[in-house]
């Protein structure tokens, strides 16, 4: 490919939407006012913006951050002004959800990318997995109106309930639906007692739905 032909075949495609993927692992936001992104995950930005990082849940952020319902916390970024953010994350597909008025989600602290200013959040924790698994125990609650853009390894495979899922490989949840842990004994005998597969998720219920992964994101896990 000739240099010039680089530079023009992989420029942004500026299609006029607020949130445009790039591609299926980069986004760019428009930004004319303020929208949220997870610390860490701007890649690069143009126009007259400032960013703000929020580590706790001062600053006007109140619920969004709880340092006591999770020793890692869900660090975001604020992002003001006017011009294009891109962001990323460790090469997840970046999934765009379009929340109406009644419409919202719960999504795992770590698996939320980025969502407009006006969006509605606050924290929820789930409960102690008997220390096998970091995620899923701590999960945000997104209400619109507006855009989330959440992220996944791989392609999301979404369930309807009952269901009993992995919480490592769980991404995100309809709101009318509030897991409960379970312990899976038998796995426990069948391929012992540190494995994550011992403790699972549990929605019960007919309706909602629920995301998950093809990948574990556990402690140590990339």
């Amino acid at each position: 490919m000739e240099l010039d032909e680089f530079v023009s075949a992989n420029a942004p495609d500026e299609g006029g939407e607020r949130f445009e993927l790039e591609n299926s692992k980069l986004l760019d936001i428009d930004v004319d006012g303020t929208v949220l992104t997870k610390a860490g995950a701007m890649v690069a930005y143009t126009g007259d913006l400032s960013f703000t990082g929020k580590s706790s849940a001062e600053g006007g952020l109140t619920g969004f951050i709880k340092e006591k319902a999770t020793s890692e916390g869900t660090p975001v970024m604020e992002v003001e002004g006017q011009g294009h953010v891109y962001v990323a994350d460790r090469e997840k597909k970046i999934q765009l959800l379009r929340l109406g008025d009644e419409e919202s989600i719960s999504v795992n602290g770590e698996d939320v990318l980025a969502f407009e200013g006006g969006v509605d959040y606050e924290i929820g924790t789930i409960g102690s997995i008997g220390g096998a698994s970091a995620a899923g125990l701590t999960n945000v609650f997104l209400s619109g109106p507006g855009t989330v853009a959440i992220t996944t390894h791989g392609d999301p495979l979404v369930l309807e309930p009952p269901v009993r899922t992995d919480p490592d490989a769980t991404v995100a949840w309809s709101s009318n639906l509030s897991p409960s842990i379970n312990t899976d004994r038998s796995l426990s005998d069948a391929i012992g007692q540190s494995s994550g597969e011992t403790y699972q998720l549990d929605f019960s219920g007919t309706e909602g739905f629920v995301v998950v992964q093809p990948y574990e994101e556990g402690p140590g896990r990339q």
